[in-house]
């Protein structure tokens, strides 16, 4: 017999309410301050999982990105139509389709990451004091926490 879980707090109820409400919200600002080049958030997400993870196969990504296999390949599709990853034989199985970063998928995700990253430190540059700079440092190890 397990153990029945422990009721949550209401204010873990609370933080993890505001929590997913302003992540999508930041994520959205983010999409909106590099994205020059129109891309999906799906097609973002599957150039930084090529840049961060190497390349990988359609089935790789797919479970990766916790999306249908069809979706994946159609986002590589996408991605391939607009020279930004190719596809290969995987040199240990033939059988098998590696999709990799072309050098313009890599410039993308160069260019992105450093476009969101420099609004990103504008915005809280301009917005907050240091003490509150420092605030989110340390906030910064909790959600680190969490997220591992």
């Amino acid at each position: 017999m397990t153990e029945a879980a422990s009721p949550v707090s209401a204010s873990a109820v609370r933080v993890a309410r505001q929590m997913r409400v302003i992540v999508g919200r930041l994520r959205r600002r983010l999409h909106e301050a590099y994205d020059a080049e129109e891309l999906s958030m799906a097609q973002v997400s599957m150039l930084s999982r090529l840049d961060k993870d190497g390349p990988a196969s359609v089935t790789e990504l797919a479970a990766a990105e916790r999306v249908r296999q069809q979706s994946a390949g159609a986002t590589v599709a996408a991605l391939a139509g607009k020279g930004l990853v190719e596809r290969r034989s995987d040199p240990d199985d033939g059988r098998r389709a590696v999709v990799s970063l072309t050098p313009a998928g890599r410039a993308s995700v160069d260019d992105k990451r450093a476009a969101g990253e420099e609004w990103l430190a504008r915005a809280v540059h301009d917005r907050f004091t240091e003490a509150e700079r420092q605030q989110l440092i340390a906030a910064m190890a909790l959600l680190e926490r969490l997220a591992d």
